[in-house]
């Protein structure tokens, strides 16, 4: 199997130095090339106090051979030295190169899936960027290419003990209501139910939806979302032959006891989702893309720009991300 591509990020965070140590101390991480510049990466490895990495830097990620001991660098520059804890926008058009040209190392088949270290939004807007984040910007990038099931993407922070989709993202809780259609969580669930056989080896995938009001609406005394828009897509989804419940109240779906009932839970909005598994698995989820012809996980935490360059970022959820990435390969490559 091919190996995987790590996207830089943005360089001024800590995804230089997670890549550098990962690279450095491997210890059973599947097999990864680079995709960034290779200058700033041996400047995070001498920061960490690192062994000088050897490098095999090259413009064409099919000429890799994965050489023990050797790492494969696909060179996207920087437009100028990078300085931990300090976001420059200058760097921004070579941030998102080196997501569009990992993308494009997936789809070429030089890579097995995509592993994005954090980028700054707010820095990446500067360069007229034009997508919220990673996971549109990926949909777009492979918008043209074919898949047979559900497209998303869907948003899934993936954790041992827990996997949590997100029917909304990074919209205001105000607007939450109004976005939270039947047809919304039509195409969530059957992304998600699809991805988990896929992906993730589960044959006969159960999903969780969370009520949007207290007690799922308690009957429709508080709210009526319950009743007149997310119960019905449920029964028009186990019409279709998949195992989807009813919404269930979310403040009794996340104890141990509940978490066996079921193989993934769709939350609603983007705290509902993420406070419980930030609470069960704070150092160790990763984020992925579902519903896409590109498999693409990241670790569930931002740039770091506060403790950047120091050599205290944990590296758990990038290593996550890497083995949740292999075994989604592994699973589609069976397929």
């Amino acid at each position: 199997m091919k190996p995987l591509a790590v996207s830089m990020g943005d360089p001024a965070g800590i995804g230089l130095e997670l890549a550098a140590r990962v690279w450095a101390e491997r210890q059973g991480a599947p097999p990864f090339f680079f995709v960034g510049d290779p200058h700033a990466l041996e400047r995070a490895s001498a920061r960490l106090g690192l062994p000088a990495p050897k490098l095999n830097v090259a413009e064409d990620a099919s000429k890799f051979t994965c050489a023990d001991g050797v790492l494969d660098v696909l060179r996207v520059p920087l437009a100028i030295q990078e300085t931990p804890g300090e976001p420059d926008p200058v760097n921004a058009d070579a941030t998102i190169e080196a997501i569009a040209r990992g993308v494009a190392a997936v789809q070429s088949g030089a890579a097995s899936a995509l592993v994005t270290l954090p980028i700054a939004k707010a820095v990446l807007h500067t360069a007229d960027f034009g997508f919220p984040g990673h996971t549109e910007f990926i949909a777009h990038l492979t918008g043209n290419d074919p898949w047979p099931q559900a497209r998303g993407p869907v948003m899934m922070l993936a954790g041992p003990s827990l996997k949590v989709a997100l029917a909304t993202i990074h919209t205001p809780l105000a607007k939450v209501p109004a976005e939270l259609t039947r047809q919304r969580i039509l195409d969530t669930a059957r992304v998600v139910s699809q991805a988990l056989t896929r992906d993730f080896g589960i044959a006969a995938p159960r999903i969780a939806i969370c009520g949007l009001n207290p007690h799922a609406g308690e009957d429709g005394h508080i709210g009526r979302e319950e009743i007149e828009i997310i119960n019905p897509a449920a029964a028009a989804l186990r019409a279709e032959g998949f195992n989807v419940a009813n919404a269930k109240s979310a403040d009794a779906l996340f104890h141990d006891a509940a978490r066996t009932t079921y193989d993934a839970v769709i939350a609603l909005y983007h705290d509902q989702g993420l406070i419980p598994i930030k609470t069960l698995h704070f150092w160790d989820a990763v984020n992925v893309t579902l519903g896409l012809p590109v498999i693409r996980t990241s670790p569930d935490h931002g740039t770091g720009f506060d403790i950047a360059g120091e050599g205290k970022a944990r590296d758990d959820s990038f290593r996550a991300a890497l083995a949740l990435a292999w075994s989604m390969a592994e699973q589609r490559a069976r397929a």
